[in-house]
C-alpha cells in the first residue's frame, strides 16, 4: 500500500503516440508541471505501465501501427496492476463512435485533435486530482480492512487464551496429565465436518468459522466436574440420585457461570453462547431421558447432541483405572446402537463417517502412563477416603 505522504511530489504522466512530433510537443507542455515518460508504440506503453513506479496518467493516440490505442486500453483495464490507471486519449478521430468505444473501453476522457494546451492541462489535472482522492480512499479503505483483520486475529487470540486457561483449570480437578482436551476439540471438528458434509441443510450453519468455534467451545465440558466430589467424579455407572442432584448442579453452575460472561460481553459472544450449550445439554439424551432437563430430540442443540457422542465414545476408549478400555470397533457397535435412543441418528451417521479419523485422534493423542498413574492414585485416594469417613467410632 502506497500512503499519500509516500507519493512523489510530481505526478508521472506516459504519453503515448507513435508521431515524434506529437510527443515532443505534448512532452514540452508537460514537462514544466509533471514528470513525463513517452513511448512510441503500444507494447512499450504497455512495459512503462507494468514498472515500478506506474505512471499516474496515461495520455494515449488511438492509430498507431500493430497495436492501437483501444487494444492498448482494453489490455490496462484487464490488468489488475495497471487498471486503475486514468486513460485519457488524444486523437484525431472525432466520430461520436469512436469516442463512445474509448469511453466503453473504460478511458476516463477522450481529446480531439488538434489539442487546445488549456483544455489538455485542465483535464489532466483533473484527473490527476481524481485519482489522488481515489487512491488516498482505498488505501484508507485497505488500512481499515487490515486493521479489522488483525483486531479480530488479537480477539481470536483472546477467545482461544481464555477458553484454554478455563479449561485447563477445570482439567486440573480431573487429570492434568491428560490429553483429553486435545482429544475432544478433534473429535468435535471432525464429527462437526462429518456432519456438514453429509447434511446439506446443516452446511451453511456448520462452516469452516463455526466448526472451529465448535472445537474450542467444546474444551470447556469439563467446567461442570470443578464442583464434583471425586467419589462421583471417579464413579461409573448410572448415578444414585444424591450423586445425580451433585451433577445437575455442577452443571447448572457452569451454565451460570458462562451466561454471566455471556452477559458482561453483550450477549453477544458466540464462543460462550456454543460452550453453555454444551456443558448444559451433553447429559440430554435423544429419547428424553437425561437430565437436566429431560429435552428430546432436536430440543437439544446441536452442539450439545455432537458432545453426548463424543464423550462417550472417550469415555469407551481411554484407559481408565476403574473401567476396561473396548476397541473402536466395540465402541462403534455400542453407538450405532444408541442411535435413536440415547443420541440422534443423524449425528450417529456422521460419527460411523468419521470413526477412521477419530481412530487416529485417540491414537496420536492417548494418554501415557503417567496419566492414567495420576487417575489411579485419585481413584485410590478417594477409596480411602471414604473407608475412613465410614469407620465406626472406637468403642
Amino acid at each position: 500500500m502506497v500512503e499519500m505522504l509516500d507519493r512523489p511530489e510530481q505526478e508521472m504522466v506516459l504519453v503515448v503516440d507513435d508521431t515524434p512530433d506529437n510527443l515532443q510537443l505534448i512532452s514540452e507542455l508537460l514537462i514544466d508541471r509533471y514528470r513525463v515518460k513517452v513511448a512510441s508504440n503500444g507494447a512499450k506503453a504497455l512495459r512503462i505501465a507494468q514498472a515500478s513506479p506506474a505512471p499516474d496518467l496515461i495520455l494515449l493516440d488511438i492509430m498507431m501501427p500493430e497495436m492501437d490505442g483501444y487494444e492498448v486500453c482494453r489490455q490496462l483495464k484487464a490488468d489488475p496492476q495497471t487498471r486503475d490507471i486514468p486513460v485519457i486519449f488524444l486523437t484525431a478521430k472525432s466520430e461520436v463512435a469512436a469516442e463512445q468505444l474509448g469511453f466503453d473501453l473504460g478511458a476516463a476522457d477522450y481529446i480531439t485533435k488538434p489539442i487546445s494546451p488549456p483544455i489538455l492541462l485542465a483535464r489532466v489535472r483533473a484527473q490527476l486530482q481524481l485519482k489522488a482522492a481515489t487512491d488516498y480512499l482505498r488505501d484508507k479503505s485497505e488500512y481499515l480492512e487490515l486493521e479489522v483483520k488483525r483486531r479480530t486475529r488479537d480477539i481470536q487470540k483472546l477467545q482461544d487464551v481464555t477458553i484454554e486457561a478455563m479449561a485447563s483449570l477445570a482439567l486440573m480437578r480431573d487429570n492434568p496429565r491428560s490429553r483429553h482436551l486435545q482429544r475432544i476439540e478433534r473429535y468435535m471438528r471432525c464429527l462437526a465436518t462429518a456432519l456438514a458434509r453429509q447434511q446439506p441443510a446443516l452446511s451453511a450453519e456448520l462452516d469452516a468459522e463455526r466448526i472451529a468455534q465448535l472445537g474450542r467451545s467444546a474444551m470447556l465440558h469439563v467446567l461442570g466436574r470443578l464442583t464434583l466430589p471425586d467419589r462421583v467424579l471417579l464413579s461409573h455407572g448410572e448415578p444414585e440420585e444424591a450423586d445425580l442432584r451433585l451433577l445437575q448442579e455442577g452443571v447448572t453452575a457452569a451454565r451460570d457461570a458462562l451466561e454471566r460472561a455471556e452477559r458482561k460481553l453483550g450477549g453477544n459472544a458466540g464462543f460462550l453462547s456454543d460452550a453453555k450449550d454444551i456443558v448444559y445439554g451433553q447429559h440430554e439424551r435423544w429419547d428424553g431421558k437425561g437430565f437436566p432437563q429431560g429435552l428430546h430430540g432436536e430440543q437439544i442443540p446441536l452442539s450439545a447432541r455432537l458432545m453426548a457422542l463424543i464423550v462417550h465414545f472417550e469415555e469407551l476408549t481411554c484407559p481408565h483405572p476403574y473401567l476396561p478400555r473396548i476397541s473402536p470397533a466395540q465402541a462403534v457397535a455400542q453407538i450405532s446402537a444408541a442411535s435413536a435412543t440415547r443420541f440422534d441418528p443423524m449425528v450417529v451417521l456422521a460419527f460411523v463417517e468419521a470413526t477412521p479419523q477419530f481412530i487416529r485422534i485417540a491414537e496420536s493423542l492417548a494418554d501415557d502412563a503417567a496419566a492414567v498413574g495420576v487417575e489411579l492414585q485419585r481413584l485410590e485416594d478417594s477409596l480411602a477416603e471414604s473407608i475412613e469417613l465410614t469407620l465406626p467410632s472406637a468403642p
